[in-house]
């Protein structure tokens, strides 16, 4: 159940058209449902303003299945991460109406949310293409959350012009969110050009002394720019939903 639902029950109720009895059976299940082998968060969105999205590795088909279908029941949307190409087939014929984003890994059923009117743009750039799954990641998430989105792609720090050729575009957003593999150092060039928020986004793209990321995520924790929050390696989903928040709370 999302904010809206929930009002326009308790309208509902206040106006004699459904009964407490039918009210608190509808209710019952906020906190979680339990599917037996799963037990889903229905609360998430009330408290934290966007649904438990389904992390889909390690789970078997007939469960994202069923997962799926709970959720669009309680929300009217289901967001899947870390969908790889043929479970999604799968999935994408049992959910009419269903989207797969390859790129992404990512499949999205239902409509996204609501743009807040009057929001900021999201900037969120890739270093170089080899890290553009986890960079589309974060915008696919971005837009099925409702905002609008520039897609900046290959301005990496190994030719800064290609950055500063898109800078007006970057100084238009209201977050920035910068993904970098390798040396890691593009959300900290940015953060120095920019007066907004930047999250930074490691990926586990490069040779064999980045660690799989390790180096990238170290350089941007000790980013010499302020104004840096970074998420975990890879984590392109964590990065749109902490760019989110920041959009919202303004």
């Amino acid at each position: 159940m999302n904010p809206e639902d929930l009002r326009r029950l308790l309208a509902a109720v206040a106006a004699g058209e459904v009964s407490p009895e039918d009210a608190v059976e509808r209710l019952a299940e906020l906190p979680y449902a339990d599917l037996g082998f799963a037990k889903l968060d229905l609360h998430r969105e009330l408290r934290s303003g966007l649904p438990e999205a389904v992390y889909a590795a390690g789970k078997r088909p007939e469960d994202l299945v069923a997962i799926c279908r709970r959720v669009r029941e309680a929300h009217g949307r289901v967001l899947v991460t870390r969908l790889e190409a043929e479970p999604a087939a799968a999935l994408a014929a049992e959910l009419p109406g269903a989207a797969y984003h390859r790129r992404a890994r990512l499949l999205t059923w239902g409509e996204p949310h609501a743009p807040a009117e009057g929001e900021g743009r999201v900037a969120v750039l890739a270093a170089g293409t080899s890290d553009l799954p986890v960079a589309d990641e974060a915008a696919v998430c971005l837009e099925f959350f409702g905002h609008a989105v520039d897609r900046l792609w290959d301005v990496g720090v190994a030719g800064l012009h290609r950055l500063l050729g898109q800078l007006p575009a970057v100084r238009k957003a209201a977050v920035v969110v910068a993904v970098a593999g390798m040396d890691g150092a593009l959300p900290t060039v940015v953060a120095s050009l920019v007066q907004v928020p930047v999250v930074a986004v490691p990926t586990s793209v490069g040779y064999g002394a980045s660690f799989g990321g390790l180096a990238a995520l170290l350089t941007m924790l000790n980013a010499c720019a302020p104004g840096v929050g970074v998420v975990n390696i890879d984590n392109g989903y964590g990065a749109a939903v902490l760019a989110s928040r920041v959009l919202r709370a303004g």
